[in-house]
């Protein structure tokens, strides 16, 4: 009688043993179910632009890693980080937002990003930073889309040459208007004036080589014809609301984008 007691109790701990193990794997199933619902919808998020949407679905994100990840640490969240940069990275690749160099640059930067000042202290801090900078870079490659075709233009050859010495008379002639008629028109259907709209493009460039470059804030300015560095920072700070020096320490410092106000009516 005994035997058999104990062999109905074996086979109880058994079938124990598999509805427990059942329960596990569907658990985990369902897991990583989430996690992946929770990974596409930050990738749109991120090309929506929706950067508060996308920090806190990353931040779920993070959650799930610390919570169901054997062995947890915040190499998991590297690892993690790294992967979804390079997921970001492709995607900007098959839209054509970026070509080959520019998506190995930006691919660079973001492991850069991640493996220098990553720690189990600041992974919100880095991830925020890491979607300000997705964002910032599908906002700044954005095709423009005003009613005037020269403005547009205009606008799409000034980012391509943002690191040139661009100067207002020269580019009228390359599009064959007076160089009065090309301010008239530029200010007409973007609210500022070319002259401006080259400093403000310029200073959003800048930004991406402060925060990850290691050059000099001297030869930034020299980069992108700044006559020097002190001009440089006194427009930096107009336009950001910091000078260079503290915009690079500052990681969790926003990033200056410039929005075009679009007047439909005209």
């Amino acid at each position: 009688m005994s035997g058999v007691i104990l062999m109905t109790n074996k086979r109880i701990e058994a079938s124990s043993l598999e509805l427990i193990n059942a329960a596990e794997k569907e658990n985990s199933t369902q897991e990583a179910k989430t996690f992946f619902r929770l990974e596409e919808e930050l990738l749109q998020h991120i090309f929506a632009l929706e950067r508060e949407k996308a920090r806190n679905t990353l931040r779920e994100l993070q959650h799930l890693l610390a919570m169901y990840t054997p062995g947890f640490s915040i190499k998991v969240i590297q690892y993690h980080f790294i992967v979804l940069s390079a997921i970001v990275t492709r995607q900007l690749q098959a839209r054509a937002i970026l070509n080959e160099e520019n998506a190995f640059t930006f691919s660079g930067t973001c492991i850069q990003l991640i493996e220098e000042n990553l720690t189990a202290d600041n992974a919100n801090e880095i991830g925020d930073e890491l979607i300000e900078f997705f964002c910032y870079v599908l906002k700044e490659k954005e095709k423009p889309s005003l009613l005037h075709e020269t403005v547009n233009e205009v606008i799409q050859y000034i980012d391509e040459n943002v690191e040139e010495q661009l100067v207002v008379e020269e580019i009228a002639k390359r599009f064959s208007v007076s160089t009065s008629h090309l301010s008239r028109i530029f200010r007409e259907y973007t609210s500022v004036t070319l002259v401006e709209f080259i400093t403000i493009r310029k200073i959003e460039e800048v930004q991406y080589y402060l925060r990850f470059t290691d050059q000099k804030i001297a030869e930034i300015a020299e980069r992108f014809h700044f006559c020097n560095q002190s001009y440089f920072t006194r427009v930096f700070k107009k336009y950001t609301g910091v000078t260079p020096r503290r915009f690079r320490k500052d990681l969790d410092g926003n990033y200056f984008q410039f929005t075009i106000k679009k007047d439909d009516s005209l």
